[in-house]
């Protein structure tokens, strides 16, 4: 959050002399309390000033930085994730080239027949085929260059966005396979893929929570 002249200026003032009532902030900086009613509102929104009535303003001992991040780890991964993109764990290292383009995304998820994740395949991934000079890539199986299952990163819908990114930047990938755990008709367990969080979901919310402070 990027503070205007007169707003650093207030917090100066409340941070030194708090509590403090908006009549003295104003003969201090020689305006009218509608003049800096607005910046008064928008530093209390924002969590740097608390006001209490008759009492005054006073310094939260909150940061710009620090309430962003307050603000990511309140943020909860379903509410950024994007739909993910799903091949089947029988597609060609080719149709997975394909999706990719079609798609316009980096990152495929791999799943069986009942819906299971069972990989990730990355466009780093096929472009290593491709300079290692593999021709046949219509029978090469999706498999062969995808990272399996279970070192494969997830996340779930209800991790802050703060610790999913963490997973990102610690396991330098560039997106992650959105998961909730279900059971089959077989009975089996698996991880149903129900979203994706990639950099630009992330990027996005702070370009969001920029245009919001």
């Amino acid at each position: 959050m990027e503070l205007t002249k007169r707003q650093e200026a207030i917090m100066a003032i409340v941070k030194e002399n708090g509590p403090i009532t908006s009549e003295q902030i104003a003969d201090r900086l020689s305006l009218t309390r509608a003049t800096l009613r607005p910046d008064l509102a928008i530093l209390t929104m924002a969590g740097l000033l608390e006001a209490r009535p008759r009492v005054g303003y006073f310094f939260s001992g909150k940061s710009p930085n620090r309430i962003v991040a307050q603000k990511l780890r309140r943020v909860q991964v379903g509410g950024v994730q994007s739909h993910p993109v799903v091949v089947r764990d029988d597609s060609s290292t080719h149709d997975a080239v394909v999706s990719m383009f079609l798609e316009n995304c980096g990152t495929l998820f791999v799943v069986d027949e009942r819906g299971f994740l069972q990989g990730v395949v990355s466009r780093k991934d096929l472009l290593k085929l491709c300079i290692g000079g593999v021709h046949d890539m219509q029978k090469l199986p999706i498999g062969v260059v995808m990272t399996r299952m279970p070192n494969v990163v997830t996340v779930e819908s209800g991790e802050s966005v703060w610790h999913a990114a963490k997973k990102l930047v610690i396991h330098e990938v560039d997106a992650v396979p959105v998961v909730r755990r279900v059971t089959g008709p077989d009975g089996a367990e698996g991880l149903e893929v129900v979203g994706r969080l990639s950099k630009t979901n992330i990027t996005r919310l702070f370009v969001e929570l920029g245009e919001s402070t």
